[in-house]
């Protein structure tokens, strides 16, 4: 089995690491199959601990990133919320930073250009680093320069030393993916100019825990990070976090900006610091309880579905995304329970969810199959997919948002 068993904090090397959550053996998350694929799928522990040194939350193994991202299913402009997002965050950044033509645009974990793009529309030179290669494939195809590699230390010395050093970095959601987190961050010091920022996106860990999405923790997402946590990574490689904002894209996320640590904190990032410590995320007690409320969640969640299926109901789901792998597997619902799943990417279609063999479908399909009940497992768009879904609800079907409470729309 590829799975390495970790020892110490990736992050400071500490060995003082305390357990917070453990959701069983799981098939990787975004691992799709084929529908007559019956070759038995490779599982492995899924299970969160906490360095008591640094506070970074972190899974309890590694898995080659090779594995999961040489090629990869998630295409991010799929997402209207994220494009749209997207857009906005290039103009701003274009305005603040007063970017020209002399500047240069790097995004790591560029993904199909969903970002990029809107930068090069604005007349700034751009450079996407993304590891996938038939995502990479699809960004250079739109115009987006892309180099098919993983980012290191190396390779952000070799951007700086050939002229390449960036006025903006942006890293979006990619942070959690890194094992090797130290390299990662130093690349980017590397490849920074004096004057530049890093903007990273990354999820909140304090929303992990308080809204109990458990379902974001998967083998691609090695990290779960706080302020504290990020702070104590950045410093140890000359950078500061120089601001932060709480966003809401993937159920809370951290927007991180990154500075050399020339650059002083804001007020913003203090009081965000200070409010982790009164929140007591550094302790053992603030992660105390999650495990029992997650299983509670999965008590609440299965005992509606198969209430409803009891009673006749017809019951889909909406969402072939990663978290909805790990939903689905670690409550134990399986093509027994939901007829199928629908996903608006056509990379998806067609295959079935890693581990419970349910088949993907065409998003048309919902309205067309009319279905009673559709478990929403993108719960973190819920707001876009019910708005394209009128029509499905108009004719009487009924969404079920699983996070962080139930509800019915």
């Amino acid at each position: 089995m590829t799975f390495g068993v970790v020892q110490r904090c990736r992050s400071c090397a500490s060995n003082n690491l305390a357990p917070v959550l453990d959701l069983g053996v799981q098939p990787l998350a975004n691992a799709y199959r084929e529908p007559d694929d019956v070759s038995e799928e490779a599982r492995y522990p899924l299970a969160l601990l906490r360095c008591r040194a640094c506070s970074l939350v972190q899974l309890t193994g590694t898995i080659p990133p090779k594995l999961m991202f040489d090629t990869y299913h998630y295409f991010s402009s799929y997402s209207s919320t994220m494009v749209d997002s997207m857009r906005m965050l290039a103009k701003r950044m274009t305005a603040e930073r007063g970017l020209t033509g002399d500047d240069l645009v790097v995004e790591i974990a560029s993904n199909d250009g969903y970002l990029l793009k809107h930068y090069l529309e604005l007349g700034i030179p751009v450079l996407g680093i993304e590891p996938a290669q038939n995502v990479a494939a699809v960004a250079q195809e739109s115009g987006v320069p892309t180099l098919t590699q993983y980012f290191t230390r190396s390779l952000g010395s070799e951007l700086a030393g050939s002229g390449r050093a960036a006025s903006v970095i942006h890293a979006n959601n990619v942070m959690a993916h890194v094992p090797e987190i130290n390299d990662f961050v130093a690349g980017i010091s590397a490849a920074l100019r004096p004057d530049g920022v890093a903007v990273v996106e990354t999820p909140y860990v304090v929303r992990l825990v308080g809204d109990r999405e458990f379902d974001t923790i998967y083998h691609e997402h090695v990290f779960y990070y706080s302020l504290t946590a990020v702070s104590s990574l950045v410093e140890r490689h000359g950078l500061t976090v120089a601001d932060v904002e709480q966003i809401p894209l993937h159920g809370g996320s951290l927007r991180l900006f990154i500075q050399h640590s020339t650059y002083p904190s804001s007020e913003r990032v203090k009081k965000l610091l200070e409010s982790e410590r009164e929140r007591g995320v550094t302790t053992d007690e603030y992660y105390s309880d999650f495990a029992k409320r997650v299983e509670e969640l999965k008590t609440e969640v299965t005992d509606l579905i198969r209430r409803l299926r009891a009673e006749g109901a017809t019951v889909a789901a909406y969402g072939a995304a990663a978290k909805g792998t790990v939903l689905l597997n670690h409550f134990g619902l399986d093509h027994d329970t939901i007829d199928f799943v629908v996903d608006r990417s056509v990379h998806k279609q067609g295959l079935v969810m890693p581990g419970v063999g349910i088949p993907i479908l065409a998003a048309e399909e919902l309205e067309r199959r009319r279905p009673d009940y559709t478990l929403l497992l993108a719960w973190n768009f819920a707001d876009e997919i019910l708005e394209q879904q009128q029509n499905y609800r108009a004719a009487g079907g009924t969404f079920i948002v699983p996070v962080p409470t139930i509800s019915l729309r």
